[in-house]
């Protein structure tokens, strides 16, 4: 049974998935082109793109990669699509159409899921056209994306060369700053308490990055010493870090090895216009 409590909609008892869905089927109504179809059958019927395409995944979970004790489920549902957008990101792609399964415990706000869900749709540009729902027992998002080239090459992490240049869209450490600020218990008005909360994905830096010519590109989930190890690996180079970018209020410590900032890094040769 589902019942309303001030205005939100909850789970109660089995989950009523296709009054739930049908709902959510009217809330994202818009973004269809001339003969797609999006929610209500058993897949979306999507345009082909012309050119290559990206299809990404990712799952976020409540107690790995979010507390609901220190945030609310709508930052849940705006991470569980921002982290997916970032995917694309750092292949130089644009996002386009998203579906999300969701397996939640009774008493879920989804009404607070789902908003969050389409408030990082909206900001990314991107169509939700379907997903699922079940019961489970703690809240599950796992999106699916898919993302087209509009003509560029895709950015792949093997592709860096002895003598390039790395770079990274913005400073580093604020998510794990955030998140040991929220345990400390401070408030949700520090800059670095809602990049842990809403962390922001950086698909137009990873289409510039894409243009200008770009040899190898990932974003920072894991943290920026993992990460770059990644590229190092795959590319058989080596990497001289000279200097970090720290957000304000984190440290180098976070900054290095915190994780889920979702800032792009990426390598270029050198003389090579990046800003």
């Amino acid at each position: 049974m589902r019942r309303e409590t001030g205005g939100k909609a909850e789970l109660s008892g089995a989950v009523r998935e296709f009054d739930v869905l049908s709902r959510l089927r009217a809330r994202l109504s818009g973004g269809m082109r001339p003969g797609e179809v999006h929610m209500g059958d058993d897949a979306a019927v999507l345009s082909a793109p012309t050119g290559r395409q990206l299809f990404a995944t990712d799952l976020v979970v409540d107690g790995v990669h979010f507390d609901l004790g220190l945030g609310s489920v709508e930052d849940a549902g705006w991470k569980a699509l921002a982290v997916n957008v970032s995917d694309i990101a750092a292949m130089g792609g644009l996002p386009t159409h998203a579906v999300a399964a969701v397996a939640a415990p009774s008493g879920t706000d989804l009404d607070g899921l789902f908003r969050g869900l389409e408030k990082a749709a909206a900001e990314y540009g991107v169509v939700l056209v379907g997903g699922d729902l079940s019961r489970g027992s703690a809240l599950a998002v796992a999106v699916a994306i898919l993302g087209e080239m509009d003509g560029l090459s895709p950015v792949l992490r093997r592709g860096a060369r002895a003598g390039d240049e790395l770079w990274c869209t913005g400073p580093l450490g604020g998510s794990a700053a955030g998140l040991a600020l929220l345990r400390a218990g401070r408030g949700r008005e520090e800059p670095c308490v809602q990049a842990y909360l809403r962390p922001s994905a950086r698909p137009g830096e990873g289409r510039v990055a894409a243009r200008i010519g770009a040899t190898a590109m990932i974003d920072v989930s894991d943290g920026l010493a993992q990460d770059i190890s990644h590229i190092a690996s795959e590319s058989g180079v080596g990497v001289l870090l000279e200097s970090v970018p720290v957000f304000a209020g984190a440290c180098e410590r976070e900054a290095l090895g915190g994780g889920e900032d979702y800032e792009l890094v990426f390598t270029a040769p050198p003389g090579t216009p990046v800003v």
